[in-house]
């Protein structure tokens, strides 16, 4: 394999997924809600799965991130 080609799979399906969750402005605040006891925010959980499962967890923050009350696209 060559080097160049090893990096683009490095930065498409490991950088990229976890740079849009750090940076998308949907996906919840980096501290905990008032009252709950878990020290971590809804953002942190999710970079920890995107961390842990690669693109499957950046698939799983995708589907989660549209409103439950929306149908999907007939499209």
């Amino acid at each position: 394999m060559e080097p160049w080609l090893a990096w683009t799979i490095l930065i498409v399906f490991g950088v990229a997924p976890l740079v849009h969750v750090v940076a998308s402005p949907r996906g919840g605040p980096f501290l905990p809600p008032a009252g709950t006891r878990c020290p971590l925010g809804p953002r942190i959980g999710w970079i920890v799965i995107v961390l842990v499962l690669g693109p499957i967890g950046w698939l799983m923050y995708m589907r989660r991130r549209r409103p439950r009350n929306q149908p999907p696209d007939a499209g």
